[in-house]
């Protein structure tokens, strides 16, 4: 990993920026804003210079200039150590260390019984490097335990982590108060499930990420497929009253076909898997991957719609709910940080 300490960072830009801000694969966002005042965004396994790198994690001072670190995870847990499936992390700062949830595919993959695992490390630094506490918080079969994000409720001070994929609901159970373990009685809770109807968009939701504004809980998710051929992700979204729901999506508040509040434009395909970020004014930013048509792989090699780059953009506020649109595709103001 690169040492931050010694390298230099490129000068903010001066009230504009254009998408994509970051222009290379990296999957899965995951930001916070630390309290040395950058933001660090972590991301999904990838390949650069034919090295893997496990946890990819990146700085920023402003949102859009950003500085590729290096690996958050040099060493994969103990578990974990044949795969190559170590995706979406999720970091939160205590007040003490960092924690990152995480999940990974076991090295007992070949077994039925086990599949993508949520996990959970730790690190004295944002940049890492992240220790694995040596166990598995959850073993699941298939894909369904991916896509952790932990929401500490202003209201409650409880940890809540939402995680889900694997055609199965999107699901949220407390957490203990250091953050390593589920609080003791707990049990998870269904929150928003695929369309029951074969085919019907969308098959599948993951990807959950949970704010609270004025006086509702939203939940922001992602689905149809992220990449591939078939790549169809957009972000939507469901609010509540509480952090455990139930959600009403916008779909059924308002009467539309489907909650979508981002998706694909000519240029940006699939956009989703968002993390939320509120900027110096108040404003609110989706954080995001999508897929340039224009450069749908990293290497000609690569199954297409593979190569998911960064993006962000401003959420307007419309009688209580998120919207984005498209991708924005031309010059932007600038958050303010």
């Amino acid at each position: 990993m690169t040492n931050a300490s010694s390298t230099t960072l490129p000068a903010p830009l001066t009230g504009t920026y254009r998408n994509p801000v970051l222009d290379a694969d990296f999957p899965d966002p995951a930001v916070i804003r630390a309290p040395d005042s950058y933001y660090y965004a972590y991301a999904t396994q990838t390949q650069r210079d034919h090295n893997w790198i496990n946890v990819q994690v990146a700085r920023s001072p402003d949102l859009v200039n950003w500085q590729h670190l290096g690996d958050a995870l040099p060493e994969k847990p103990a578990w974990a150590r044949a795969t190559q499936d170590v995706w979406a992390p999720y970091v939160l700062y205590d007040g003490a260390r960092y924690i990152m949830y995480y999940s990974a595919t076991h090295d007992a993959c070949h077994d039925p019984q086990r599949g993508h695992c949520l996990a959970v490390a730790t690190s004295d630094s944002p940049a890492g490097p992240f220790v694995d506490m040596g166990m598995p918080l959850l073993l699941g079969v298939g894909f369904e335990y991916i896509d952790p994000m932990v929401f500490v409720d202003p209201a409650s001070g409880k940890h809540w982590l939402y995680w889900g994929s694997g055609f199965q609901p999107i699901r949220v159970q407390e957490l203990s108060p250091d953050g390593m373990s589920f609080a003791p009685g707990s049990e998870p809770t269904n929150l928003i499930w695929p369309n029951p109807v074969k085919g019907a968009f969308p098959r599948l939701v993951e990807a959950a990420w949970v704010i609270r504004h004025d006086d509702f809980y939203y939940l922001f998710y992602s689905g149809d497929n992220c990449c591939g051929p078939d790549a169809e992700y957009g972000v939507m979204v469901a609010r509540s009253t509480s952090p455990t729901g139930p959600f009403e999506t916008l779909e059924e508040a308002r009467n539309v076909p489907h909650s979508l509040m981002l998706y694909k434009s000519e240029r940006w395909l699939a956009p989703g898997h968002n993390s939320i970020v509120t900027d110096e004014a108040g404003d609110t930013w989706i954080i995001y991957h999508a897929i340039d048509v224009n450069r749908p792989r990293q290497r000609q090699e690569d199954e297409i719609n593979s190569r998911r780059i960064l993006l962000i953009d401003k959420i307007q506020w419309r009688d209580g709910w998120p919207y984005v649109g498209t991708p924005s595709d031309g010059p932007q103001p600038s958050p303010v940080t």
